[in-house]
């Protein structure tokens, strides 16, 4: 969604860097632990295609292999908490549509939590489905700049039976191919590319709400509360703020 990685580049500018390290860490563990359980105890990451995304996020963000090694173990032996997925959906500042994904161990307090942040900063949560028809379920495989040319991306995209790239100096090379398609498509890439920096299933908007002054200002409020939310995995929004606009946030 156009602004969110800026958004997460000027909360590392304000010093949250190590502080979101670490709870990107927790998140990635919690999903690999799920992806094994979820998996019946397999660890192999070629028989186990939830594992091998989330392994790969993991080596992406740079998580140590002890720390990848124990989320497997911990799934394997059934040990820890019993995680559910559910997604929340509804409305923030300016009309701009949310979703949450959540991994959680206490239904009720996530859908508290997640209740609550809507409520502080002017938001509104909905039903499952009240917002989730406005955007598109893909797959999203991320490089780094470095990985290749536009032109060289685009290929070797193409040949992986992808559907569309985005090139950005700032924000590396942004491949896009069908949910269904994610595992098939990152293990070409990885063949043409190498290791990708993240593969993730994303909630692409189809249209975006601009968004500017106090509204855009309590929107990133709402985004960062839910985010640092230890039973949030992700946050999808249909925002567009401009690059102005988010200057001023950050300052």
């Amino acid at each position: 969604m156009a602004g969110h990685s800026k958004f997460k580049n000027i909360m590392h500018k304000k010093g949250r860097a190590d502080a979101a390290r670490s709870k990107l860490f927790s998140r990635l563990s919690k999903e690999i632990t799920v992806a094994v359980k979820m998996g019946g105890g397999v660890t192999d990451p070629d028989m186990n295609p939830r594992l091998r995304l989330a392994i790969q996020n993991a080596k992406g963000q740079s998580m140590p292999k002890d720390n990848i090694q124990r989320a497997m173990n911990k799934g394997a032996g059934g040990d820890g908490e019993d995680y559910k997925e559910i997604r929340y959906e509804g409305y923030g500042p300016g009309g701009v549509a949310v979703i949450v994904e959540c991994l959680t161990d206490n239904l009720n307090r996530s859908a508290s939590n997640v209740r609550a942040a809507f409520t502080k900063f002017g938001g509104a949560l909905g039903e499952t489905g009240s917002v989730s028809f406005m955007f598109d379920r893909k797959g999203e495989i991320k490089y780094p700049f470095s990985a290749g040319s536009e032109d060289a991306v685009m290929e070797a995209a193409i040949e992986a039976g992808a559907e569309d790239v985005e090139s950005d100096e700032e924000e590396g090379h942004t491949i896009l191919c069908a949910f269904e398609d994610v595992g098939d498509v990152s293990k070409a890439l990885e063949e043409s590319l190498g290791e990708a920096e993240s593969v993730n299933l994303i909630w692409k908007p189809q249209n975006l709400t601009p968004v500017d002054g106090e509204k855009a200002g309590t929107l990133m409020k709402l985004v960062g509360a839910l985010e640092e939310d230890d039973d949030v995995q992700n946050v999808f929004a249909n925002f567009d703020i401009s690059d102005e606009e988010m200057e001023k946030l950050s300052a």
